[in-house]
């Protein structure tokens, strides 16, 4: 493709963020193939075919629009670069719990989403199932109200588009419950009317997720932690975040994490990663 391309070189862990972006990746949005991350993204210059190739500690970023400044900014955001590990290292190096478990990924990364929409609306609808669940809504709700876009991908359909369908046909189409439907409403409502999900987030974006019906603290911290770029968010009541830690509740958890603070993020991404590639 006639492409902008740009090489990053960066501490970089590239097979469990292959990994976790293959086990979310929705059908016909985004492809993840041979190390190549392939979906649409919306830039100052439309939407754009984005290849991301993935290799240890080296991000090569192809794009059909956009500058390279735009590309480095999404690969930034994209791929968590912007963190500085030796930080990461320094603070939990020593701990009884990440110490060996940062040893052992010294070059992991946090990965963020170029569409804090789609990430929020995939996060909604993997509440209480598998991921593999959540993956085929995903298909069926892109393929439903996206659009074509180059490339043979789908263009994730936008807040406005979704705002637009009543929650029952949602329901039916999608295939998931009445609760869930209204809570995607209300989600495309609220983003629709102004709600931004991206990062640097703010306080008062977890405070509106908070408020919108069906969305809990575990789903604003998780998209804090993926979207907000919030480097100490940590959903607190993740199943495997306390089988991790051995945790029998969610306050377990706070307690055990306090000494983690400010990077309780990467302590949730390391203790993930530990127990499965999926983030």
């Amino acid at each position: 493709m006639r492409a902008t391309a740009l090489v990053l070189h960066r501490p970089f862990d590239a097979v469990p963020a292959l990994a976790s972006l293959a086990a979310h990746a929705v059908p016909g949005v985004e492809t993840v193939d041979a190390g190549v991350v392939r979906r649409i993204v919306r830039l100052g210059a439309g939407p754009a075919l984005v290849e991301a190739t993935l290799g240890p500690d080296r991000i090569s970023v192809r794009s059909t629009a956009g500058s390279e400044a735009e590309l480095e900014a999404l690969a930034s955001s994209w791929f968590g670069l912007a963190d500085d590990l030796d930080t990461v290292l320094g603070a939990f190096g020593e701990d009884a719990v990440l110490g060996p478990l940062v040893r052992a990924r010294p070059r992991l990364r946090i990965l963020g989403h170029p569409d804090g929409f789609e990430a929020a609306v995939t996060t909604v609808l993997g509440q209480q199932v598998s991921l593999a669940a959540a993956r085929t809504f995903g298909g069926r709700l892109a393929a439903a109200y996206g659009s074509p876009g180059p490339g043979g991908l789908t263009m994730y359909p936008t807040p406005d588009r979704l705002a637009a369908v009543d929650p029952v046909e949602l329901q039916s189409v999608v295939r998931i419950t009445h609760s869930r439907a209204r809570t995607l409403h209300a989600l495309a409502r609220a983003c629709a009317d102004g709600l931004v999900l991206g990062a640097p987030g703010s306080p008062d974006v977890r405070r509106d997720l908070l408020a919108l019906p069906g969305i809990g603290p575990w789903t604003a911290d998780y998209l804090a932690l993926r979207v907000l770029g919030d480097r100490d968010a940590m959903p607190v009541g993740d199943l495997v975040l306390r089988r991790a830690l051995g945790a029998g509740s969610a306050a377990d958890v706070t307690r055990l994490a306090e000494r983690w603070r400010p990077l309780r993020a990467y302590a949730s991404v390391h203790l993930w990663t530990s127990t499965a590639y999926a983030l």
